[in-house]
């Protein structure tokens, strides 16, 4: 079956991609093994939140954005500029209407609480945690549940300096309880009655109650209104450990829309081969056995992630890139992919796909390699999200922008 643009990948940035190019009437095919790192580390959307720029909130993300492009002109941001990585947002935003929408304040990164005790800066940030970013200062309830091991209500309460109380849920049938189990019980009107009854009893003189990111898969800003009328004080919610909820919810968004625009999603299948000539890709092979099936396109977006997501394999000599053997910029001694301690800025977390201003993944010399491929997410080259608090913003915006190039090429 032939589409104008194949998407090869199902993270943030494959749907962004896809969302682009179906948007512009294209014909869509996207193609992932699972959802991306969504489900494990997506709560809020990391556009830039490193420490020389997540201080006080003086100055704007975009200033910040147009600063740190001219000083890190071959970055995935440097290829876009400001004011489309912007737009790219803008973009992503209006996936999102209210109730559920996703908010920056003031134009700015804000300090939200995490799991882990302690605050992070990040860019947009779900309605149902926007009210975490006022807690200091305030008096909290923290809420946590007895079996529920992805969240310490009062280790947090010790690091926030507030209150916790954890609710025994022996009238469940599970010893122990995952997020995804949470978030469904949590769509119930009888548990969230039962259990808005059991806080209010032990509310003193807090001013907010903290739940972990579970209320709800389909209509978060509906349980926590509900919550809040039952316990009588504002709600927000806190990130748990994996998986995300809030990244669930992204997912499942960015799907219902993509379906209904008539998207063609194979969801839990991988690429096995593609065939290139002359440097165009023809054709990709995709593996369901005992099944193996080819698709064609007319262009290609490569947003397969590192080496989690599988994009990025390694044995004991080399990294490589897993469909096309894109050349990568890495460091070919296996002795220095690492640095000395688990906190250093390891190189091998710069490893990945160079390209062109247009996202075309390039040769050594800086030459095109195939000339109907794009590259968008984190498997692109020269940066480091995880130290820069980038993740989803570089996802966002290539994504964006790989699929614009490639809509203009037809």
């Amino acid at each position: 079956m032939h589409y104008d643009l194949i998407v090869i990948g199902m993270g943030l940035s494959g749907l962004m991609a896809a969302k682009t190019a179906t948007e512009a009437g294209r014909k869509v095919l996207i193609i992932g093994k699972g959802i991306g790192g969504l489900a494990l580390f997506s709560n809020s959307i990391d556009v830039l939140g490193i420490p020389s720029l997540a201080g006080p909130e003086t100055k704007s993300l975009k200033d910040d954005l147009s600063q740190w492009i001219l000083d890190h002109p071959n970055h995935p941001y440097g290829k876009i500029g400001a004011e489309k990585i912007e737009e790219a947002l803008s973009s992503f935003n209006a996936l999102f209407p209210p109730p559920y929408t996703f908010q920056a304040k003031n134009g700015s990164n804000s300090l939200l609480p995490t799991g882990a005790g302690t605050f992070r800066p990040t860019y947009l940030i779900p309605s149902t945690m926007m009210k975490g970013t006022t807690i200091k200062n305030k008096k909290i309830l923290l809420i946590g549940f007895k079996g529920y091991k992805d969240f310490y209500a009062q280790q947090l309460a010790d690091s926030f300096l507030c209150r916790a109380v954890t609710l025994s849920l022996s009238g469940m049938s599970q010893a122990e309880i995952n997020s995804t189990t949470l978030a469904r019980w949590m769509e119930q009107p009888t548990f969230r009655e039962w259990i808005g009854t059991e806080i209010k009893k032990q509310i003193l003189n807090e001013e907010l109650v903290g739940f972990p990111a579970v209320l709800g898969l389909k209509d978060p800003m509906g349980v926590r209104k509900d919550l809040e009328k039952r316990i009588g004080l504002p709600v927000f919610e806190i990130p748990a450990l994996p998986p995300s909820i809030p990244g669930m919810r992204i997912f499942r968004r960015f799907k219902e829309r993509l379906i209904q625009r008539g998207v063609t999603f194979l969801l839990g299948h991988s690429v096995s081969k593609a065939y290139v000539n002359r440097e165009r890709c023809e054709r990709i092979e995709v593996l369901n056995p005992p099944l193996l099936t080819s698709y064609t396109a007319d262009c290609y977006i490569l947003a397969s992630g590192r080496f989690m997501g599988g994009g990025l394999k390694a044995d004991r000599e080399k990294i490589s890139e897993s469909i096309f053997n894109l050349p990568l910029s890495q460091y070919e001694v296996r002795e220095k992919w690492f640095g000395d301690s688990f906190f250093d800025d390891h190189p091998v977390h710069g490893v990945g796909i160079s390209t062109d201003s247009t996202f075309h993944p390039i040769d050594e010399s800086g030459r095109p390699i195939l000339e109907n491929v794009w590259v968008a997410g984190t498997i692109l080259a020269h940066h480091h999200f995880i130290q820069e608090k980038s993740r989803e913003g570089i996802e966002i915006a290539t994504g964006y922008w790989a699929a614009k190039q490639g809509i203009d090429s037809l």
